[in-house]
Protein backbone atom coordinates (compact mmCIF):
# COMPACT_ATOMS: atom_id res chain seq x y z
CA UNK A 1 0.00 0.00 0.00
CA UNK A 2 1.57 3.52 -0.73
CA UNK A 3 0.89 5.95 1.91
CA UNK A 4 2.53 9.24 0.05
CA UNK A 5 0.28 12.34 0.08
CA UNK A 6 -0.30 12.00 -3.61
CA UNK A 7 -1.46 8.47 -3.28
CA UNK A 8 -4.99 9.41 -1.72
CA UNK A 9 -7.56 12.02 -3.53
CA UNK A 10 -7.30 14.22 -0.48
CA UNK A 11 -2.96 14.34 -0.95
CA UNK A 12 -3.64 14.50 -4.87
CA UNK A 13 -5.33 18.45 -4.38
CA UNK A 14 -3.49 19.23 -1.78
CA UNK A 15 -0.87 18.83 -4.48
CA UNK A 16 -2.75 20.93 -7.28
CA UNK A 17 -3.10 24.16 -4.78
CA UNK A 18 0.65 23.45 -4.40
CA UNK A 19 1.28 23.35 -7.75
CA UNK A 20 -1.53 26.18 -9.16
CA UNK A 21 -0.54 28.46 -6.52
CA UNK A 22 3.37 28.25 -6.72
CA UNK A 23 2.80 28.84 -10.75
CA UNK A 24 0.72 31.50 -9.65
CA UNK A 25 3.88 33.06 -7.82
CA UNK A 26 6.31 32.37 -10.63
CA UNK A 27 3.68 34.07 -13.60
CA UNK A 28 3.81 36.97 -10.37
CA UNK A 29 7.19 37.18 -10.14
CA UNK A 30 7.90 37.34 -14.03
CA UNK A 31 4.99 40.26 -14.68
CA UNK A 32 6.85 42.11 -11.97
CA UNK A 33 9.58 42.25 -14.33
CA UNK A 34 7.30 43.26 -17.30
CA UNK A 35 5.38 45.51 -16.15
CA UNK A 36 7.12 47.12 -12.92
CA UNK A 37 10.89 47.21 -13.88
CA UNK A 38 9.96 46.78 -17.45
CA UNK A 39 12.55 44.10 -19.16
CA UNK A 40 15.12 46.94 -19.98
CA UNK A 41 15.27 47.85 -16.29
CA UNK A 42 15.25 44.49 -15.22
CA UNK A 43 18.13 43.71 -17.49
CA UNK A 44 19.66 47.27 -16.07
CA UNK A 45 19.82 45.37 -12.41
CA UNK A 46 21.18 41.84 -13.83
CA UNK A 47 23.81 44.20 -14.62
CA UNK A 48 23.96 45.70 -11.81
CA UNK A 49 24.37 42.46 -9.84
CA UNK A 50 27.12 41.15 -12.15
CA UNK A 51 24.65 39.25 -14.33
CA UNK A 52 24.58 39.46 -18.03
CA UNK A 53 22.00 41.84 -19.07
CA UNK A 54 20.35 39.63 -22.00
CA UNK A 55 19.86 36.93 -19.35
CA UNK A 56 16.84 39.13 -17.39
CA UNK A 57 15.25 38.14 -21.09
CA UNK A 58 15.74 34.71 -20.70
CA UNK A 59 14.68 34.66 -16.86
CA UNK A 60 11.53 35.89 -17.74
CA UNK A 61 10.47 33.81 -20.64
CA UNK A 62 11.41 30.77 -18.26
CA UNK A 63 9.67 32.38 -15.35
CA UNK A 64 6.34 32.81 -17.78
CA UNK A 65 6.65 29.13 -19.84
CA UNK A 66 7.20 27.54 -16.00
CA UNK A 67 4.87 29.79 -14.46
CA UNK A 68 1.96 28.02 -16.97
CA UNK A 69 3.27 25.01 -16.94
CA UNK A 70 2.43 24.58 -12.94
CA UNK A 71 -0.67 26.15 -13.40
CA UNK A 72 -1.67 23.89 -16.55
CA UNK A 73 0.26 20.71 -14.45
CA UNK A 74 1.88 19.67 -17.89
CA UNK A 75 5.23 18.20 -16.78
CA UNK A 76 4.94 20.42 -13.39
CA UNK A 77 7.50 18.67 -11.60
CA UNK A 78 9.91 19.46 -14.55
CA UNK A 79 8.57 22.63 -14.96
CA UNK A 80 9.48 23.30 -10.72
CA UNK A 81 13.32 21.40 -11.42
CA UNK A 82 13.70 24.20 -14.09
CA UNK A 83 12.87 26.97 -12.59
CA UNK A 84 14.59 26.30 -9.22
CA UNK A 85 18.07 27.58 -10.35
CA UNK A 86 16.40 31.14 -11.07
CA UNK A 87 15.24 31.25 -7.44
CA UNK A 88 18.23 30.48 -5.96
CA UNK A 89 19.90 32.78 -7.81
CA UNK A 90 17.29 35.55 -6.75
CA UNK A 91 18.23 34.24 -3.32
CA UNK A 92 21.89 34.73 -3.45
CA UNK A 93 21.04 38.20 -5.10
CA UNK A 94 18.96 39.35 -2.11
CA UNK A 95 20.90 37.52 0.96
CA UNK A 96 22.53 40.43 1.67
CA UNK A 97 19.43 42.13 2.61
CA UNK A 98 18.83 39.73 5.36
CA UNK A 99 15.71 37.57 5.27
CA UNK A 100 12.37 39.64 5.24
CA UNK A 101 11.19 40.27 1.66
CA UNK A 102 9.90 43.98 2.67
CA UNK A 103 14.10 44.86 3.01
CA UNK A 104 15.19 47.50 1.37
CA UNK A 105 16.32 45.75 -1.89
CA UNK A 106 14.32 42.70 -0.95
CA UNK A 107 15.40 40.01 1.47
CA UNK A 108 15.75 36.16 0.72
CA UNK A 109 13.13 34.23 2.10
CA UNK A 110 10.76 34.33 -0.28
CA UNK A 111 12.97 33.08 -3.14
CA UNK A 112 14.00 30.54 -0.39
CA UNK A 113 10.72 29.39 0.30
CA UNK A 114 9.97 29.23 -3.58
CA UNK A 115 13.02 27.26 -3.98
CA UNK A 116 12.02 24.75 -1.13
CA UNK A 117 8.06 24.78 -2.39
CA UNK A 118 9.71 23.79 -5.84
CA UNK A 119 11.97 21.08 -4.83
CA UNK A 120 8.48 19.49 -2.75
CA UNK A 121 6.28 19.73 -5.61
CA UNK A 122 9.00 18.02 -7.89
CA UNK A 123 9.39 15.00 -5.30
CA UNK A 124 5.80 14.61 -4.60
CA UNK A 125 4.29 14.97 -7.96
CA UNK A 126 1.61 17.06 -10.18
CA UNK A 127 -1.37 16.47 -8.20
CA UNK A 128 -4.90 16.29 -9.47
CA UNK A 129 -5.85 18.26 -12.43
CA UNK A 130 -2.92 17.66 -14.59
CA UNK A 131 -2.83 18.01 -18.28
CA UNK A 132 0.23 16.26 -18.77
CA UNK A 133 1.15 14.37 -16.13
CA UNK A 134 4.85 13.71 -15.00
CA UNK A 135 6.22 10.65 -13.11
CA UNK A 136 6.37 10.78 -9.19
CA UNK A 137 9.76 10.67 -7.79
CA UNK A 138 10.58 7.54 -6.01
CA UNK A 139 13.87 6.92 -4.07
CA UNK A 140 15.16 3.67 -6.11
CA UNK A 141 11.91 2.09 -6.48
Amino acid sequence: MNDSPASSAAGAWGLALLRVSLGVMWLAHALLKLLVFTLPGTAKFFDSMGYPGALAYAVFALEIVGGLALVFGVYARQAALVLLPVMLGAAQVHWANGWVHTSPGGGWEYPVFLSIASVALWLMGDGAASLRRSERFTWGR
